[in-house]
């Protein structure tokens, strides 16, 4: 052995017994015999930074690579040197040299990898840390480092939107390491996004079931129950998260959403004062404090009116506090909560929808200012002119059902050309339906500036939205001129109020004389109904067990609780005393709290007027399309709400052979069913007060022979009802026109 072999052979014994020190002495005496050796350097290097020498162990380095520059390990250990002290890409080019002079070199290739995540190469440093931990699996510093770069990458797919991308880095992740937290809760967060909701709970229940301390995943798990209709499940998140960080003012106003859907007005509005005290500029919260101030059950018959005052009050300061406050990105809050329960009472809504809708225009167009986004361009000359449809409803759905359906399906594909935008969620078959019968097709999720990119792209000459007051996004793009021609119609039956929108398409079946006056938009009343509305295909189901073996009359009343105002429920206490044996048949909404409100203050009516209301009233459980068909084949006759009428249920009652109970209204949204009546000429049905109402429903109950000559005169006539082609040329001669 050579005297240099001996010193370095001494050396590398003292650094194993833990005297570096030592070492170092010993490799300077062979620096010192062979001052051209690269290997004596390289070892004092490694020596150097075993006693904490950096910057001596730099030098050394440096040396034994000026005299061999493609050693490997020099290379290497400077790379992983320059690593430890920050200096990243020089630390990832002096690794690159190891792998280039020695490319099955594991351990260079996880020191680059380290230094490429701290340089914001996920994959490159994916690719590396997955190499080098195929030769040194345990390598657990690796393997930690791995799933930190594959994080990083899935979020930064996640925040440029490849969804696929991001989706599969979580879940490689979670393969590896079933709890790594922040791995479920970008995942839940990512499946929120993209609508599938069953999938974020699962990510947030499962995190928080080893670490149940985070109010973000409370909060975000909060979100989802609520948007699954799950009430009190979104409250109980929520009000864990405030328990853990009672100043998150989202989480506060979150939960004064989720209070709100199950009608705790008091508290809902207390939450948004909560929300409001943490951050005064929360636009969200300012907002849903006025609309909630309309209640979707009321509890007395007085309260209507008080609620409708303290809306008027509270939206007047809020136009006030928008006025002070031009910077305030009001945009967020267009949506957010709309007016809604204002169509259930039977009032003219015009005056108070118009300052409504002035306001959400106004914020829209500041919006659009501010994104630097030019206004609607001129019509253009074509062949065939674009006409898009803008709803959340390309699915099953009442507004599916009455109107999107037809069109999309009738109108004249030859002079029209077709575009469909989903701001929803969710698919059925439905939506296959839809996309089949479009030109263009877009879907979600977007956010706001993405759907009006998605729009403008297409350059639309008219757009129609088949409603305009229950969907949040339709709302924000309705306040904005996005066509030269904008129509609203009557999936949500009442004026927009917006001045952006030009026309309302209703039905001249379904109007008074004076309805001009109700509307902020031009009312065009398109033929018969208004709409081509195909029969129903639902087979009958089993009659629910409920009402199996009852000998008595069925009177259906099928309408959703927020129908149901407190003036009319003597009504049906009435109808229930006249007959005594009758059983009233409602259905309990999906939100099952408003249900519950609706029967307690049933209750109260009954109990007033000495009927027994559990004899006489039951709430099954809401029915598919052939259990219901069941229900109403069963039944004596369907007692129609007051001021606001059922459409879609009128009609399947119809095609159910039964009698409709109907008081016209004052509005469209109360004539629904009388203007299917009227059409079959059956006017006899169509009481003209609520005394008569009463004595229509008792006297079908009771009368088998006009019931069955009520139901043979509805045979003979209903065919006028639907696949109404009529309607759709209406509207095809607005839009050419």
């Amino acid at each position: 052995m050579s005297e240099l072999d001996r010193l370095i052979a001494e050396g590398n014994r003292a650094e194993t017994s833990g005297d570096p020190a030592a070492a170092c002495v010993l490799y300077r005496r062979a620096v010192e015999l062979a001052p051209t050796s690269a290997r004596a350097h390289l070892n004092l290097g490694i020596g150097l930074e075993a006693t904490g020498d950096d910057d001596g162990a730099g030098q050394a380095y440096q040396r034994a690579l000026a005299l061999e520059p493609d050693n490997p390990y020099a290379s290497y250990n400077l790379g992983k040197l320059l690593y430890t002290r920050g200096a990243y890409s020089d630390a990832e080019q002096r690794l690159t040299d190891a792998l280039a002079a020695r490319p099955d070199f594991p351990e260079a290739r996880v020191v680059r990898g380290y230094a490429r995540r701290s340089l914001g190469k996920w994959r490159e440093a994916i690719a590396d840390l997955v190499a080098g931990l195929a030769a040194r699996p345990d390598d657990a510093a690796a393997r930690a480092t791995l799933a930190q770069a594959r994080l990083s990458q899935a979020a930064e797919d996640h925040q440029a939107g490849r969804h696929a991308a991001a989706e599969s880095g979580y879940r490689e992740i979670l393969t590896a390491d079933a709890e790594n937290a922040d791995a479920l809760h970008l995942l839940g967060v990512l499946m929120q996004e993209l609508g599938r909701l069953a999938e974020a709970r699962d990510c947030y229940r499962r995190l928080l079931a080893f670490s149940p301390q985070r109010a973000e995943t409370h909060y975000n798990l909060g979100l989802v129950e609520r948007e699954l209709g799950q009430w009190e499940a979104a409250i109980a998140a929520l009000s864990r998260a405030l328990e853990l960080e009672p100043g998150l003012a989202d989480a506060h106003y979150a939960l004064g959403h989720a209070l709100h859907e199950v009608d705790r007005m008091e508290e809902a509005l207390a939450c948004y004062e909560r929300a409001l005290a943490l951050k005064p500029d929360f636009v969200e919260a300012r907002w849903s404090a006025v609309m909630g101030q309309l209640p979707a059950i009321y509890e007395a018959e007085g309260e209507p009116s008080r609620r409708r005052e303290r809306f008027a009050g509270e939206l007047e300061r809020l136009e006030q506090w928008f006025a002070a406050a031009p910077s305030a990105q009001g945009e967020a809050a267009v949506g957010a909560d709309q007016p809604f329960p204002l169509a259930y009472q039977e009032q003219d809504n015009r005056e108070l929808l118009a300052r409504y809708g002035a306001l959400c225009a106004r914020l829209m167009s500041q919006w659009r200012e501010r994104a630097g986004r030019p206004g609607a361009r001129a019509t253009r000359a074509r062949s065939k002119p674009r006409l898009a449809f803008v709803s959340s409803y390309f699915r099953n759905h009442s507004v599916w059902n009455s109107h999107l359906k037809g069109w999309l399906q009738q109108i004249d594909r030859g002079r029209f050309q077709v575009f469909a935008f989903d701001v929803g969620r969710g698919e059925d078959a439905a939506t296959a339906f839809a996309r089949a019968h479009v030109d263009g097709y877009e879907a979600g999720p977007k956010g706001l500036p993405a759907w009006v990119e998605a729009i403008e792209r297409v350059e639309p000459d008219a757009i129609i939205y088949p409603e305009v007051g229950m969907d949040p996004m339709t709302i924000r793009l309705a306040s904005l001129r996005l066509a030269p021609l904008q129509a609203a119609s009557w999936g949500h039956p009442e004026t927009t109020g917006l001045p952006t929108m030009d026309y309302y398409l209703s039905a001249a079946d379904l109007e008074p004389a004076e309805a001009d006056a109700y509307y902020t938009e031009k009312l065009v009343r398109l033929p018969n109904l208004g709409c081509y509305f195909e029969r129903s295909s639902a087979a009958a189901a089993a009659l629910p067990a409920q009402l199996a073996g009852v000998d008595e009359p069925l009177l259906v009343c099928a309408g959703v609780p927020f129908k149901y105002l407190p003036g009319h429920d003597g009504m049906l206490a009435e109808i229930a005393r006249r007959l005594g044996k009758c059983r009233l048949v409602f259905f309990t909404h999906g939100n099952r709290a408003l249900s519950e409100r609706l029967s307690a203050r049933l209750r109260q009516a009954f109990s007033a007027r000495g009927v027994d209301y559990g004899r006489h009233v039951e709430f099954l459980p809401w029915q598919s399309g052939g259990g219901f068909q069941a229900v109403l084949r069963a039944s004596s006759a369907y007692l129609d709400t007051v001021g606001f009428s059922g459409f879609n249920t009128a009609l399947r009652a119809v095609e159910s052979g039964l009698p409709i109970v109907t008081r016209e209204g004052r509005f469209m949204r109360g004539r629904l069913a009388s203007g299917i009546l009227r059409r079959m000429g059956l006017q006899s049905l169509v009481a003209p007060t609520e005394e008569a109402y009463v004595d229509l429903a008792v006297s079908l109950a009771q009368d088998r022979a006009r019931r069955a000559s009520i139901v043979a005169a509805m045979e003979a006539a209903r065919a006028r009802l639907y696949e109404d082609i009529e309607a759709v040329r209406g509207l095809e001669a607005l839009l050419t026109r």
